[in-house]
């Protein structure tokens, strides 16, 4: 009986080696699952396992369509945010080039939504506004609200944001900012800061994007066109 066992051992183990080879391929082949994007900012820890994380605090602004939007207009979606003005003749011309092109793949996403907040509020009137979607093929604010408020206001916002924006009577419009994109979640925390006049830097930007979407709302789940 030894002899018969000892003879059946190796084949025993080439059998068990054979069914454990088809799994180990299954878990080698399955993607492995993505980190969760950061939240940004620095967190206040007020007790051990009690952090509170920063957020966009509420703002209320006036879209093209003449329509008042707050952190309500955002409810159960992700936005992203950046800064400009419309007779802006560095930067802001490369950067809404690039924010369209986020755009064009999310427009017909109810998940994903655009704030652009004017530095220039002066010129940059309403109509103004409307005028420079409307050039950008943005027929509606129902998705891309391009914003704006006093100068102040703006400003302190921009800082919340993390986004550089100041007044500069030498510069065109009397103000500079950066061309950052901020992707914010539905809880107002910002998950990722962007470059927005780098191509590259927007490709990162559409990679994170639908992580963070399959993160806070995976069973709504609608594909980008």
């Amino acid at each position: 009986m030894m002899l018969r066992f000892s003879l059946l051992r190796p084949l025993l183990g080439v059998a068990l080696a054979a069914m454990l080879l088809p799994a180990c391929q299954l878990n080698a082949d399955k993607p492995a699952q993505a980190a969760r994007l950061p939240i940004l900012g620095e967190p206040e820890v007020l007790a051990p396992g009690d952090t509170v994380y920063p957020k966009v605090p509420a703002f209320t602004l006036l879209d093209q369509d003449s329509v008042t939007v707050t952190p309500a207009t955002f409810a159960g979606k992700v936005y992203i945010a950046d800064f400009f003005f419309a007779t802006c003749p560095s930067i802001c011309p490369k950067m809404q080039s690039q924010m369209l092109r986020v755009y064009e793949k999310y427009k017909n996403d109810p998940r994903v939504a655009f704030l652009s907040h004017t530095i220039d509020p002066e010129h940059d009137t309403l109509p103004v506004l409307r005028d420079y979607a409307q050039r950008l093929g943005v027929p509606t604010a129902q998705q891309w609200h391009f914003a704006t408020a006093p100068r102040d206001t703006i400003f302190r916002l921009a800082g919340q944001y993390m986004v550089a924006a100041q007044r500069d009577a030498s510069a065109p419009g009397g103000a500079v900012h950066s061309g950052a994109f901020v992707l914010v979640d539905p809880q107002r925390h910002i998950r990722g800061m962007y470059d927005g006049v780098n191509a590259q830097e927007v490709d990162r930007l559409l990679q994170d994007l639908p992580r963070l979407l399959e993160e806070v709302a995976p069973a709504k789940a609608t594909a980008a066109k």
